[in-house]
C-alpha cells in the first residue's frame, strides 16, 4: 500500500514539474478582430510543424500563432494569386512582373521554392510540395512587395 502511495505521489509531482510556465524580464501579447500574437523576448521557438490544418509550436514561449493572409510590405503593387488551396499549379497574377521573384517557405521558414516571374501570368508548379501551409513571398531588388498565406493539398 505504502508504494502506491509513493507512486501517486511521485507522479502528481512530476506532472507539477512539466506544467508550463513562462518566467521572463520583457514581453507582451496583443490581439485585435484579425489575430493576436504574444511575445517574449530572449525565448525562441524550436520548431514548428504543420499537417496542413493544425499548427504547433514547440519553444518556450507559445502563443496563438496564426497567418492573417496577406501583409502588403507594398501598397501601391497590384498581384492576384491563385487557386488557394491548390494541388498542382500557383498562378500569380500581376502587370509589374520584371525583376519579381516568387520564393515559396515552409512553415519552419525553410526556402523550398523560388522563381522568378515571366509575365503577367506565371504559373508555378507545386505538385512536389508536401500537404501543409506555406508563406509566399513576392521579392524585387531585396524588398518583399507581398506575403500571402498559401496551403497546399495533395
Amino acid at each position: 500500500m505504502k508504494k502506491n502511495i509513493l507512486v501517486v505521489i511521485s507522479l502528481l509531482c512530476t506532472c507539477h514539474v512539466m506544467s508550463q510556465e513562462i518566467v521572463s524580464t520583457q514581453g507582451d501579447s496583443y490581439s485585435n478582430g484579425n489575430g493576436s500574437i504574444g511575445f517574449t523576448i530572449g525565448e525562441a521557438i524550436i520548431d514548428t510543424r504543420t499537417d496542413g490544418t493544425f499548427t504547433i509550436t514547440q519553444g518556450f514561449h507559445q502563443s496563438s500563432w496564426r497567418y492573417l493572409g496577406i501583409e502588403d510590405h507594398v501598397e501601391s503593387f497590384d498581384v492576384s494569386l491563385y487557386p488557394n488551396p491548390t494541388s498542382e499549379f500557383l498562378n500569380i497574377k500581376t502587370a509589374n512582373f520584371k525583376d519579381v521573384f516568387c520564393s515559396i517557405y515552409d512553415a519552419q521558414g525553410k526556402l523550398v521554392l523560388n522563381n522568378q516571374l515571366t509575365s503577367e501570368l506565371t504559373s508555378i508548379k507545386v505538385s512536389h510540395l508536401s500537404s501543409g501551409a506555406y508563406s509566399v513571398s513576392l521579392i524585387s531588388q531585396n524588398q518583399t512587395l507581398k506575403t500571402f498565406k498559401l496551403v497546399k493539398n495533395q
